[in-house]
């Protein structure tokens, strides 16, 4: 489209960095003052026109300099759920039209475009392609309403909020741009370089101001302030006006407005041309920060250059690998054996079994997280006991079903800090067929996000590119069915995980040669090393249960009849499983890079046995148990 600059725009570009321009404060707040709750407050665009326009009036007469649209969750994602998704363009447009008229070319008026409120992929569902199309959408329906600039806010994702700056431009390489990243309220990422790091790739960008709103309140935003003035122009600072206590799922702000306008003050003199506040922000708190900022020259104190260190740790401060992934970047064939969990808090069988293999020269063994949704203690509480009382390695499952993104990436940081480095990226099974039939299943992330999260963290940085302080090391595992329904499917989310930065593969039990080497021929060119998962068959009703009633488990017809040759002599029927496992190991030994095995009932001793049939890992295995 053609974007014609408005007279505000021209003259808001001669201002911009000259003169301090005071933002409006937040709608949200002022309509709950006047009854108006619901949510999202954009639909008072339409259904309450007036009241809206009235409060842009309102924060204009309090001194407001620049009025933002009411248009923050305008999006087909954020109106979803109140099912306005197919009123983007109406309420875009009016929401321009009534900044416009309340403005009446005394005030400059930003049309206010926010993130989507979804994960992007392969976090989540939306892709750049869906993005694009989103943010033209609402962007376009601000600029046909005559809106002076587009004022992005409210981003955490930094790559979203890039899309976003690109969309603009392919609409009009002319209109202005502010683009605000909001941060963390985290001490110790303010304190370094990150703001500073973030200025630097948004600058390149076609930007006419980049700075920060919400999130933070005004002290942390100052901090913000002079990190971004050592690396950018034009600066925009919106805090909150401080952090709220949440009174039955409602923000309560507390702050005295004239402490809010000292901070502006101070915002002001360290290079920020538009301040303002954020969340909280009523028609008070814009009065007084226009009349404490009237007059000031922007940037008047001296530049504070960022210390601390860069967001992006040096490449030798990378810690050193565990010994499972340093065995797999050797060429070592590894084995690892997974141990039955019990309830409770007896952990003592799980210790003894993790001692026994590792007299065995067993590489790892695997400890799961919740297998079939059951109540288990901690697998990472587990793998630090195991490995702290045996010298056990583990390769420690965790599933995305119980976390969100944020409990996840916590529960990894604690990993981390026992040592605990071999993490295998599990999504999980659903709640409603374990002990808590009722219980949540939450999904924020699947197994493809937690990887990336891990591979971040290997970066020093977490989902969002907030830097840790020092990178991490884990070695990175996922699972894989080679026997998959949807082996097509199976292929592609395997091909996600190791762009995404898996380097391990376990695999579900295969019993099916020609399945196996089908599928290892189609991954042959993948970046990943394969470990098989074995499951030696102990009974027929034990194979009958996994074809029958495991999802993703494939039993051969003429295994089974194999197993049927037992009858009930269940000694017979656990040495042909054994057989079967074995004989199966040596046609596949030299395209793959370990095996996995989960013997039965704590059975650990059939384990040992099968992997010491095996030349080359017997002959190891005996050596480093003698």
């Amino acid at each position: 489209m053609t974007w014609t600059p408005t007279p505000g725009a021209v003259l808001f570009r001669e201002q911009l960095g000259q003169t301090v321009l005071v933002a409006d404060g937040s709608m949200a707040i002022e309509l709950a003052r006047r009854g108006l709750t619901e949510r999202p407050a954009e639909r008072y665009n339409v259904s309450h026109g007036r009241e809206v326009e009235r409060i842009h009036a309102d924060f204009m007469t309090a001194g407001a300099t620049l009025l933002q649209t009411n248009t923050l969750a305008a999006n087909r994602y954020q109106l979803e759920s109140s099912m306005l998704s197919a009123r983007v363009t109406e309420l875009n447009r009016k929401g321009a039209w009534l900044a416009r008229t309340a403005a009446a070319g005394q005030a400059f008026v930003a049309g206010v475009v926010g993130p989507t409120g979804r994960m992007l992929h392969p976090l989540g569902p939306l892709r750049a392609e869906d993005l694009a199309t989103a943010f033209t959408e609402q962007i376009a329906s601000l600029l046909a309403g005559g809106v002076d600039m587009i004022l992005l806010k409210s981003f955490i994702d930094l790559d979203e909020l890039e899309a976003a700056i690109d969309t603009v431009r392919a609409l009009s390489k002319d209109v202005p741009l502010l683009a605000l990243k909001s941060f963390p309220e985290d001490g110790s990422v303010l304190a370094g370089t990150f703001p500073a790091d973030v200025a630097r790739r948004l600058r390149g960008h076609g930007v006419d101001a980049i700075g920060s709103n919400g999130t933070v309140g005004p002290q942390r935003m100052l901090g913000i302030i002079q990190s971004l003035r050592s690396e950018a122009g034009p600066l925009t600072a919106l805090p909150d006006v401080g952090i709220p206590t949440i009174v039955d799922g409602v923000p309560v702000y507390n702050a005295e407005a004239s402490y809010v306008a000292a901070a502006a003050q101070r915002l002001v003199d360290h290079g920020a041309g538009i301040v303002g506040a954020d969340g909280g922000a009523s028609i008070e708190h814009v009065r007084a920060i226009a009349a404490a900022v009237a007059g000031r020259t922007v940037g008047s104190a001296p530049v504070v250059f960022a210390g601390g260190k860069s967001r992006v740790p040096e490449a030798t401060q990378r810690p050193s690998p565990s010994a499972f992934e340093q065995a797999l970047l050797d060429g070592q064939f590894v084995s690892t054996v997974e141990l039955d969990i019990p309830r409770g808090l007896d952990m003592s069988s799980v210790v003894d079994g993790a001692r026994t293999l590792l007299h065995h020269g067993v590489t790892a063994v695997n400890i799961s997280d919740g297998a079939r949704a059951r109540l288990r203690m901690s697998p990472i509480a587990i793998s630090a006991l195991v490995q702290q009382t045996t010298g056990m390695e583990c390769i420690t499952h965790l599933a995305c079903r119980d976390r969100n993104m944020v409990a996840l990436q916590a529960e990894v940081l604690g990993a981390w800090s026992m040592d605990v480095k071999n993490i295998l990226a599990v999504t999980g099974d659903p709640t409603h067929i374990g002990d808590y039939p009722s219980a949540t299943s939450v999904y924020d992330v699947d197994s493809i996000g937690l990887v990336r999260a891990l591979d971040k963290m290997n970066h020093g940085l977490d989902l969002m590119g907030n830097p840790l302080g020092a990178p991490t090391r884990f070695s990175i595992s996922c699972a894989v069915n080679p026997a998959a329904d949807d082996l097509e499917r199976e292929l592609d989310r395997l091909a996600l995980k190791v762009e995404q930065g898996a380097t391990v593969a376990f695999s579900q039990p295969v019993f099916d040669p020609d399945v196996l080497d089908q599928f290892l021929d189609r991954i042959r060119h993948f970046d990943i090393k394969f470990l098989l998962g074995v499951i030696p068959l102990r009974t027929i009703r034990h194979a009958e249960f996994l074809h029958y009633e495991v999802p993703g488990m494939l039993i051969p017809e003429w295994v089974r009849k194999r197993m049927a040759e037992a009858g009930s002599d269940t000694e017979r029927a656990t040495a042909i499983g054994i057989d079967l496992a074995v004989t199966f190991l040596h046609n596949v030994l030299d395209r793959i890079h370990g095996v996995y095995l989960m013997p039965p009932f704590k059975k650990y001793d059939i384990a040992v046995a099968i992997l010491n049939t095996l030349p080359a890992v017997g002959a190891r295995h005996a050596q480093q148990s003698s």
